[in-house]
């Protein structure tokens, strides 16, 4: 685990102007990687750091003195915009990294003047996956969403704590289109029928990117599974329920999720989640993991206090000028599984884990009515619609369009002085406070 130091330090101030005071999106303390470019630009994508309203362009800020020189050579990666180069590095040198970040970007840094030219307007950006994905993993660490849809799809065995492997191919970065999935469906009483999705459903879930990982037949332990992964990102893994219903016995879903995976441009690293560690621990009476699952840091420091959201903005509410409605609200304590756990677990059979892998935390709902992580749990499996403020009613996202577009959906993240956001297209911005710092975004278009 990063230990907190003067990066971290609240008080700290940048001299890019729209990074600091109580609409700041992305403070000093933050600095997630994402790659860009110049948007219409015919330039290759990039490795940038987000501070306030501008990306600092690593490409250009290569060349700027004052870099210590120990870091010459991840630096020359980020410049060529291979993040996965950095994501494979040792720990204590991607800590220096950030701490060499976090002094030319706070205010007195004698890098200013020069590296106020490497900036640019995130508006003025165009986004990419931010490194190359090698593999993808969603996890079910989840307890009250397995418990949840365990009920409606698996009443005899609602709690299967596993995970299965979904399409790299697939995956996109916010403000992705795809188009409605095809697939079986099988209505009770008839017989199954190839055709469009009509029940289209978001889950709301973490995504982790692994670094530098294991040797093939090489277990991590969870000491190394703690120092084994680069940062989270918010991620939607966009569900087909009406073909998960038909498909998803006695395997899990296959064609229900691999269609579309919508993440967010901005990694947050776990250098930067530091201050926001808690204690993690299972319910009380509920088996205890077994030894290669557990250790005293992981009770102690396993945990993440991050706060997800999930907002709606529909065709009519957009069109009247209405804000995006939150739908709900859980807690990434809740979940089951830590995340140096979902690593460990990948790699106890002796899989191989590389620097770019992702994998999902599957869907992080709350143990309470109305923090469902989906609609599927929120709708009660569209026994219940949802009422809007704006007079309408929702049980599934198919049919959700206006003119071939799908409306809003985001979820935040928030804790102190650390917040995200995710929705399914552009359009947006607000959420924000004093205590916010808007850190990724994760979006996506329906087409025909």
């Amino acid at each position: 685990m990063s230990a907190v130091d003067a990066s971290h330090d609240p008080a700290l101030r940048s001299w890019v102007a729209s990074a600091n005071g109580s609409q700041a999106d992305f403070l000093v303390q933050n600095l997630p990687y994402r790659r860009f470019r110049r948007l219409g630009a015919a330039q290759p994508w990039r490795i940038g750091i987000a501070i306030g309203d501008q990306v600092l362009d690593l490409h250009a800020a290569h060349s700027v003195p004052g870099w210590p020189a120990n870091l010459a050579l991840p630096l020359a990666a980020l410049a060529a915009g291979d993040l996965n180069a950095v994501m494979a590095l040792p720990a204590a040198q991607r800590q220096a990294l950030r701490r060499a970040f976090s002094a030319a970007l706070r205010a007195g840094s004698i890098q200013a003047l020069t590296l106020a030219a490497c900036l640019l307007p995130q508006a003025d950006a165009e986004m990419a996956l931010p490194c190359a994905i090698g593999d993808y993993t969603d996890f079910y660490t989840g307890i009250h969403h397995a418990t949840a849809v365990g009920k409606l799809f698996r009443p005899d065995n609602p709690l299967l704590p596993i995970g299965y492997h979904g399409r790299v191919s697939s995956i996109g970065v916010s403000g992705q289109t795809f188009h409605r999935p095809w697939g079986q469906i099988k209505a009770d009483g008839a017989d199954p029928v190839y055709a469009p999705c009509q029940r289209l459903d978001y889950e709301l879930e973490l995504g982790v990117f692994v670094d530098p990982g294991n040797a093939p037949g090489r277990p991590m332990s969870m000491a190394q599974a703690e120092a084994n992964w680069f940062g989270l990102v918010l991620l939607n893994d966009w569900s087909a329920r009406d073909l998960q219903a038909w498909e998803y016995q006695p395997l899990g879903p296959f064609l229900a999720k691999s269609f579309a995976t919508t993440i967010s441009p901005w990694i947050v690293t776990q250098e930067a989640l530091a201050p926001f560690r808690v204690p993690f621990s299972h319910p009380v009476g509920d088996p205890a993991p077994l030894p290669h699952l557990s250790s005293a840091f992981n009770q102690a420091n396993g945990g993440i206090a991050i706060t997800l959201e999930v907002l709606l903005q529909t065709a009519l509410m957009r069109d009247s000028g209405s804000s995006p409605q939150r739908l709900m609200s859980s807690h990434y304590a809740d979940a089951y599984w830590t995340v140096a756990q979902m690593l460990a677990h990948h790699s106890s059979n002796g899989c191989n884990l590389q620097p770019g892998d992702l994998l999902g935390s599957g869907t992080q709902s709350g143990p309470a009515p109305g923090q469902g992580g989906s609609l599927l749990e929120l709708s009660n499996g569209g026994k219940q619609p949802i009422s809007l403020d704006s007079g309408e009613t929702r049980r599934v996202l198919a049919g959700w369009r206006y003119g071939g577009a799908a409306r809003v959906l985001r979820a935040r993240w928030r804790q102190a002085h650390w917040a995200g956001r995710m929705r399914r297209n552009n359009a947006g911005g607000g959420g924000r406070s004093a205590t916010l710092i808007e850190c990724h975004s994760a979006a996506a278009t329906v087409a025909e």
